[in-house]
């Protein structure tokens, strides 16, 4: 089974938008049964909640199912769990490596690294551009998929 960890500051826009993209993605050619797909926090601000209203929406829109959720905080010990643990910006990636120290196995990455860009993906809680962010985390999880499937 390969375990798949997304990762963004609270746990509520980008994440949980790249956890359930990712688990359509990979239902969609039957292989949900070969992953594990979560998503964690690297700060406790949104501790506890649900997946954030706009990005329901926008999943909504994009015929994306989803479940309800509480968000988490990523631990050291997530390091060992997963094969893959993706951060969404520049400080999600600060925080990831400060959480698990070393990265010998290099699990970590940044997501828009599997598009082929060296960049992030822009907060929705700010700008309020979930098209935007939609875009990006789907780019990012196909070209996941796609490094995933070569291997």
């Amino acid at each position: 089974m390969i375990k798949i960890l997304f990762v963004c500051h609270g746990n509520i826009c980008r994440s949980t938008m790249a956890e359930f993209v990712f688990k359509d993605m990979v239902k969609k050619q039957g292989l949900q049964d070969d992953f594990l797909i979560e998503s964690k926090a690297t700060h406790r601000d949104e501790l506890g909640s649900d997946t954030y209203w706009g990005t329901k929406e926008k999943l909504d829109k994009e015929g994306i199912p989803y479940t309800r959720r509480r968000a988490t905080l990523m631990t050291r010990e997530d390091y060992e769990r997963y094969d893959y643990i993706l951060g969404m910006d520049d400080e999600n990636m600060f925080f990831i490596k400060k959480i698990v120290g070393s990265d010998p196995d290099n699990k970590v990455h940044l997501l828009m690294s599997y598009a082929g860009e060296d960049r992030s993906i822009a907060d929705p809680w700010y700008t309020g551009n979930f098209d935007e962010t939609f875009n990006d985390v789907t780019a990012g999880c196909k070209g996941l998929l796609k490094a995933i499937a070569s291997k």
